[in-house]
């Protein structure tokens, strides 16, 4: 494969990979802690509502409409669990489980109404993503890398997950002390005056807009995988915030690379006809990694007994 046809068909494809592994990863890793998983779920799904209304109020897939309506939506959803919880006396799980089902539900339904498919913008893309489709036509060489008006014709989706990324890990670097805190010790963080309702909001607005981001290029499923999977292998092998946190981004980062390249560029440089889906091959490595990092937690446990 030569440096053009690369730049072209699987840069872009790689980048988004990368960027959506890494982000979730990292906000992952701070869910997990505060045993919020499901909250991600939830929220990958609960926005997809807005999505919809940034695209009917403006006619188009364009990134900051679709993120504001997002953003919307997470927030409506956060407020409903809550409302749900103290309404019926659910515990959080099943509240999470009720809302965010009838937020999906409501989504899918406005892509019917809206005329979403018209402009791609379907099921197959809100589950699936359209991660194989990132192209960048205008790469005529690696000098493109360096062409502003070439790089000003990449992928917009690239632009969108480039921007969620950077807040991600500036709003984590900014907050990293009461943001452990409020993972290991929520009560002493209360006695300190933390503001704990603001952190968590604020989590739950990055973990929004990394799924409105990213749910394009690898979609919805994936996007719950690459917030649980990478930040659960990585508690399982350690109990310090930093390892967890920052490993986990690089674990999700990693596994979408090695993802997209089993999925695609490897069986062809080996001269196979077959190529999978890359959000697929992503997943099930996620899923390893869980299982590997269980047995190696087993393993260390045995050896420790003995």
């Amino acid at each position: 494969m030569g440096g053009t046809t690369f730049l072209q068909l699987d840069l872009p494809p790689l980048l988004a990979a990368l960027l959506a592994g890494g982000t979730c990863g990292l906000l992952g890793s701070l869910l997990v802690l505060r045993r919020e998983s499901l909250v991600g779920d939830a929220l990958a799904h609960a926005v997809l509502p807005g999505i919809v209304l940034g695209f009917a109020l403006t006619g188009l897939r364009a990134g900051v409409p679709m993120l504001g309506g997002a953003l919307l939506a997470a927030l409506l959803a956060v407020a409903a669990i809550g409302l749900v919880r103290r309404a019926a006396r659910l515990e959080a799980g099943a509240a999470t489980g009720a809302v965010f089902t009838v937020f999906f539900a409501a989504g899918l339904f406005g892509l019917e109404l809206s005329g979403a498919r018209s402009v791609d913008l379907d099921l197959d893309c809100v589950l699936f993503g359209q991660l194989e489709t990132l192209v960048w036509p205008a790469a005529t060489g690696w000098g493109s890398l360096a062409d502003p008006a070439a790089l000003g014709s990449l992928p917009r989706q690239l632009g969108l997950l480039a921007g969620v990324a950077l807040a991600s890990a500036v709003a984590v670097a900014l907050c990293w002390r009461p943001l452990k805190l409020l993972c290991f010790d929520p009560g002493y963080a209360a006695v300190l005056g933390l503001p704990a309702r603001g952190l968590e909001t604020g989590l739950a607005l990055l973990v929004a807009a990394a799924a409105v981001a990213a749910f394009e290029s690898v979609g919805s499923i994936l996007v719950v995988a690459l917030l649980v999977c990478p930040a659960a292998a990585l508690r399982l092998l350690t109990d310090r915030f930093a390892p967890q946190v920052i490993g986990g981004a690089v674990l999700g980062a990693a596994l979408a690379v090695l993802g997209y390249a089993l999925a695609g560029p490897l069986p062809a440089a080996l001269g196979s006809g077959v190529a999978l889906n890359a959000a697929g091959v992503i997943g099930t490595l996620g899923g390893l990694a869980v299982a590997l990092a269980a047995l190696l937690t087993r393993g260390r446990r045995l050896a420790a007994a003995g």
